[in-house]
């Protein structure tokens, strides 16, 4: 006979842990009283409590308690079967879930069990609004997030986190890790985007803005133009820009924490004189026709894309660290610009991993961060002059767009010539 048959258990640590058993048993089966089938209340907490006991008795009994659930799940279904000519499916699986958690409990756990009831128990109850989102979902959703858990938690585990070259070049754990960054970034703000887009078009640019700052421009400067809305491109313009800012920013926190003191200045002063430019543009908008634009935007999830952002990584890690090597602190300056004005987010991620591993200073991967901004933000200008056609709103906006852009310029040189950054740096440490 197993050993712990006849062992003691404290009254009181027994007394909470049946309670708990069945306190978990009885919310999730209220829940299904609640949904009308017959399985309820009592049954749920008496599997609980039975699980509890059972792990207090022995490992034997545990499985022995586990085969008597599965022969009740049996019977359950069978009898559905013959009067419904259906099974219960999901109440059999949270039938065998409670017993679990009442083992759980027996055990010792308290916040595991009870965090996974109310969450079971969440599942159970918002049935028909999880129907709906899921019936809204577009084909291209569902393979993005398939796509963004395949990079995250199958692919990224076997990469190498170390140099694969003698140079010391690449680390195809640091480029991974950033394509899961920029592209669960994306991704989130891609879903708030779809379920806030009715909010208005500011609300569409914030969301636009942090996915893809040059995307959102085109197609919210297309669109208004079509509605008859140019008056309003500025304002949306900003808007994009400092979610565009935000996103970098962010970014640097995540992969080189070190940086925000050298980054922090220059982009909080881009994004203060934006902000004034906003309010100025909010004044002398007359109309109050509230037009919901959203940009129209791909899912941001693809194979193409990841590709894209992983090999655009990797040519300017390794195109920054020769840079570097050759030219100093300027080389990686260069690369900041011309890598911004293609992806500035992948620019910020580059730099930011470099920092990290102390290739460059956290001072210099702030600075690379402002600039990869800078050239993003003006590649906006041209976009603008292409599709608005409007000469006096595009006048105003180069006007503004020039007035952030200089002042980051400005603030970013005061920076690197009278050390700022690094100065900052070395008190907070």
């Amino acid at each position: 006979m197993n050993q712990h048959f006849f062992v003691s258990v404290p009254p009181v640590s027994a007394a909470l842990k049946m309670a708990i058993a069945i306190a978990i048993g009885m919310l999730i089966g209220m829940e299904r009283k609640w949904s009308h089938k017959e399985t309820g209340i009592r049954t749920f907490a008496i599997v609980a409590l039975l699980g509890m006991l059972a792990s207090e008795v022995g490992e034997a009994f545990e499985l022995a308690g586990l085969a008597g659930v599965l022969l009740l799940v049996g019977f359950a279904n069978y009898r559905s079967l013959k009067t419904e000519a259906s099974l219960e499916l999901t109440t059999s699986a949270v039938l065998m879930v409670a017993y679990i958690l009442g083992v759980l409990v027996g055990r010792g756990h308290i916040f595991m069990p009870v965090a996974a009831a109310i969450m079971v128990t969440m599942l159970l109850a918002l049935k028909q609004e999880l129907n709906r989102f899921a019936g809204g979902l577009k084909p291209a959703e569902i393979k993005s997030a398939i796509l963004l858990g395949l990079i995250g938690f199958v692919i990224y585990p076997v990469m190498p986190d170390r140099y694969i070259d003698p140079w010391q070049l690449l680390n195809p754990a640091d480029a991974w890790i950033s394509v899961i960054a920029i592209a669960g970034i994306a991704f989130v703000n891609y879903v708030c985007l779809r379920l806030f887009s009715t909010n208005g078009l500011y609300l569409g640019a914030v969301f636009g803005g942090l996915i893809n700052s040059s995307a959102t421009v085109a197609e919210i400067s297309s669109n208004a133009k079509k509605s008859g809305m140019t008056s309003r491109l500025t304002s949306l313009v900003l808007i994009t820009t400092m979610a565009m800012f935000a996103r970098n920013l962010l970014l640097v926190v995540l992969f080189s924490p070190a940086s925000l003191a050298s980054v922090l200045m220059p982009l909080a002063a881009m994004m203060i004189v934006s902000a004034c430019w906003l309010w100025m543009d909010q004044r002398q908008e007359t109309s109050t026709t509230e037009e919901r634009i959203t940009p129209q935007l791909d899912s941001p999830i693809s194979l193409k894309k990841i590709l894209w952002f992983g090999l655009l990584f990797v040519l300017i890690a390794i195109g920054g660290t020769l840079l570097t090597r050759l030219f100093g602190n300027y080389g990686m300056m260069v690369t900041g610009f011309f890598g911004g004005l293609v992806s500035s987010a992948s620019t910020t991620t580059a730099a930011a991993t470099m920092a990290s591993h102390g290739k460059i200073s956290a001072a210099i991967a702030g600075s690379v961060a402002i600039i990869s901004s800078l050239a993003s933000a003006a590649v906006n200008l041209p976009i603008i002059w292409k599709t608005a056609k409007d000469k006096l709103v595009t006048r105003r906006l180069i006007v503004e767009m020039i007035t952030v852009l200089t002042v980051g310029i400005t603030v970013v040189f005061l920076d690197r010539t009278f050390e700022i950054s690094e100065w900052l740096l070395k008190n907070v440490h």
